[in-house]
């Protein structure tokens, strides 16, 4: 996230991150910050390598410095990154996500990948967190329960089943 694409034995300032941010989380080969925001919420920026779209800028190229993620500059209370997607939950409490839809983790009910982040079925409020996971993503409710979807070989979305699940 320097801009060099250079690997570093010590810390170094990202980019136009160096100050301004709440959160931020890793992917497989790529990172996102929620930056601090107003009432309204923060945003999302997210750099590194774009090759299934998990930075959510509409392209594929990789980003040696953060950028802003598509329709997403406000807004939000929560990121997580997973292995070449990621997620945000809005101060709505809805759930968007964007890149790699190999297995459905992406919630919206295909298998399409998405260079923008799309609404997750069904939750479009209600979410107070998000965790994506390699290729597979899980909510907590307001209410305490837990939602998941996407791959499931390893039985990960804890429905009791080996079957992958393209929306929550």
């Amino acid at each position: 996230g320097d801009g060099t694409g250079r690997d570093h034995w010590t810390p170094v300032t990202i980019g136009n991150l160096s100050s301004g941010v709440e959160a931020i989380t890793a992917g497989a080969y790529h990172m996102s910050a929620l930056t601090v925001g107003t009432s309204d919420g923060g945003g999302v920026k997210c750099w590194g390598q774009n090759a299934y779209s998990q930075l959510g800028d509409g392209t594929h190229t990789d980003r040696l410095v953060p950028v802003d993620v598509y329709g997403l500059s406000s807004g939000v209370q929560a990121v997580s990154a997973g292995g070449f997607h990621t997620c945000a939950v809005t101060t709505a409490g809805g759930v968007k996500c964007w890149g790699s839809n190999t297995y459905g983790q992406l919630g919206d009910g295909t298998r399409t990948s998405q260079p923008t982040p799309v609404d997750v079925v069904g939750l479009a409020s209600g979410v107070q967190s998000v965790s994506a996971g390699l290729e597979h993503t899980c909510a907590v409710t307001a209410g305490g329960s837990v939602k998941c979807w996407g791959r499931n070989g390893n039985g990960q979305l804890g429905d009791g089943t080996l079957v992958d699940s393209w929306s929550p």
